[in-house]
């Protein structure tokens, strides 16, 4: 007797020991009708991948029921053939007697909105949504993170709600598209305010709303006419990431072994013929910072889940592209695919990866179709052009002297825009002059204008896919000698309670509104000129009058832009310019609306820009 109890214990400890429990689904749902019929389906729970999954639905097939070293976990790929309709996948899961169900969801593909891509016809506006505009105080504090404005590296409070807000003053500014700092949540001590230490791929952080108000946003954009960028990350996740504390597999994150290894940002090492393998072994499989564990992409499932997370935000948010941050760091091969197969499933979408180079020939290296990249074709559509902004940052600088020919701070643009032959493709170049990344280009010191509104003439008609930083408008100045959050401030005007509010004109500086007024003039200008957004760019050596000159064109139409980087009014020879000028004879600046004649000299005002539209 006391035998038969003893195992009828041991029978029940067994039992207990080898539950099974579903806790989590990812992706929660899918659709049928997508052009790549392979599904992977994340299971989590305790014991799960001990278990045999089942089920039958007409028009899907198990492909694969693929374990780990780490019973936790069971991947499921499904096939969902064309002909499959909606409706619900009733997965039975079986261990022994016991069973589990989970109704997984399979959704029509309805929109038809989005998923638009992005060209140079479009500006972006670059929004930190933490730091835009509070448009719900009820989400500001979670857990034990609280808001606090005085600190530049703690959370602010700004949300979707905010943007939401203000999306007619972005939209009656004549910007065409918004990207966004990364949305998806944050959980992280600290509070991890810029968004780059992800703790869940699939869901808005609390912080900044919810889902379904993220996919509002977005189709409330769409309806103003405008498009959204989403910003993400392969590269790393956030400390505070369910998978660290139970791993899917020993190999999903980088230099798992309790030695912290820290990446050595030598991102030339992946181009360079000469590099050790040392060099480009640390590079990839180092971390960013001890906060955000690097992720292993060549781990099958791994790839597969962040390749269907990007597909899934596409779908179910429809937003019209992604920007990839720190493109250079994760596997190569892996990224080169993600990119592959955005495109097949939304082939008008665009991607620009963070390439952070100072060489422009670095940054062209990576762009789909490079000559220069023999490693293999990276299928990264849009690259992002550093080094045009670091030069940038001091060509539209007030001079000392009057420099004139290659000593003017311009001839620095025009031969970096000279190097343009090592892009696969000039149209796809993320052109900017600040970021939430770099000191403002704005400065409090300036004593005037002139420098803001050249560079904003030149970022807008040169060739590439202009991108502003919010604040950029109103002259938000900062540096980040001391943290990222200098750069990052607060909107004026976003937060209740605020003394000046800069979404106004009555808010606003005279200084600030006569910024505002001409960048708000040069973009909706720009929306309708075909020749700038579309047109063929031909530059004219800096001369000997230190003024830059170049014109856009297209079917017929020319808009000739001339920039003085000088400190005196320079004249101009325009029949020097007579092979974009030809047949015209009268140039009306954008600006002033003030028409004058091509056909004699033209004097550029010191520090000073025409922005031309000729006509006969």
């Amino acid at each position: 007797m006391r035998r038969f109890v003893l195992c009828l214990i041991c029978s029940f400890t067994i039992a207990q020991v080898w539950a099974a429990e579903i806790t989590r689904v990812e992706p929660a749902n899918w659709w049928v009708g997508m052009k790549n019929t392979t599904l992977q389906i994340m299971v989590y729970g305790k014991n799960i991948g001990q278990t045999q999954p089942s089920f039958s639905y007409p028009g899907v097939t198990v492909k694969e029921i693929a374990h780990t070293d780490n019973p936790n976990y069971l991947f499921i790929y499904l096939n969902i053939a064309p002909a499959a309709k909606p409706g619900t996948i009733k997965f039975l899961f079986k261990q022994g007697q016991q069973k589990l169900s989970y109704n997984y969801p399979l959704l029509a593909r309805t929109s038809k909105d989005g998923a638009a891509g992005f060209s140079q016809a479009d500006v972006m506006y670059l929004i930190t949504p933490d730091r835009f505009a509070n448009g719900d105080a009820s989400n500001d504090a979670l857990e034990d993170v609280q808001v606090n404005r005085q600190d530049p590296n703690a959370r602010h409070g700004g949300d979707l709600a905010g943007i939401e807000k203000h999306l007619d003053y972005i939209k009656n500014m004549g910007f065409t598209t918004v990207w966004l700092n990364p949305v998806q949540e944050n959980r992280m001590p600290g509070g991890s305010y810029h968004g780059y230490a992800i703790t869940d791929f699939y869901n808005i952080d609390p912080r900044f709303g919810t889902n379904q108000q993220f996919k509002s946003l977005t189709a409330n954009m769409h309806r103003k006419g405008m498009k959204v960028v989403m910003d993400m990350i392969f590269n790393h996740c956030g400390s505070s990431h369910f998978w660290m504390n139970d791993l899917p597999a020993k190999d999903w994150i980088n230099n798992n072994t309790g030695n912290y290894v820290q990446t050595n940002h030598a991102k030339y090492t992946l181009m360079d013929p000469h590099a050790a393998p040392i060099d480009k072994d640390i590079l990839i499989n180092g971390w960013f910072v001890k906060s955000m564990p690097d992720l292993n992409q060549r781990n099958r499932h791994l790839a597969t889940y962040l390749i269907q997370n990007s597909i899934w935000w596409i779908e179910y948010s429809r937003i019209d592209g992604i920007r990839q941050d720190t493109y250079p760091y994760p596997d190569y091969d892996f990224m080169a695919r993600w990119c592959k197969e955005v495109q097949a499933e939304y082939p008008q979408f665009n991607i620009v990866g963070e390439s952070w180079y100072g060489r422009s020939s670095a940054s062209a290296w990576w762009q789909k179709g490079s000559a220069l990249n023999k490693t293999g074709n990276t299928y990264l559509k849009t690259v992002m052009d550093f080094p045009l902004t670091f030069i940038a940052s001091t060509a539209f600088d007030y001079t000392k002297n009057d420099e004139t020919g290659e000593g003017s701070p311009l001839f620095r643009i025009y031969e970096e825009i000279a190097q343009d032959f090592m892009f696969a493709d000039q149209s796809n170049i993320l052109t900017f002059l600040d970021n939430h990344d770099l000191d403002r280009f704005a400065r409090a010191d300036d004593p005037d204008l002139r420098r803001y509104k050249q560079a904003l003439a030149f970022l807008l008609t040169t060739r590439g896919i202009p991108q502003i930083y919010y604040g950029t408008e109103i002259l938000m100045d900062g540096k980040k000698a001391k943290s990222d959050g200098y750069v990052r401030t607060d909107y004026p005007g976003g937060w209740a309670g605020d003394q000046t509010d800069a979404f106004t004109t009555a808010g606003r500086t005279a200084k600030q509104n006569e910024a505002w007024d001409y960048m708000q003039k040069l973009l909706q200008w720009r929306k309708s000129n075909a020749a700038v957004t579309q047109g063929k760019l031909t530059h004219y050596v800096v001369d000997g009058s230190g003024v830059y000159v170049y014109a856009r064109i297209k079917d017929g139409k020319t808009v000739v832009v001339m920039l003085n980087g000088t400190n005196t009014d320079r004249s101009v020879q325009m029949n020097r310019f007579i092979d974009v000028t030809k047949g015209f004879t009268q140039g009306r600046d954008v600006i002033t609306g003030q028409q004058m004649s091509i056909t004699q000299n033209l004097t550029v005002p010191a520090k000073g820009e025409y922005i031309l539209e000729l006509t006969k």
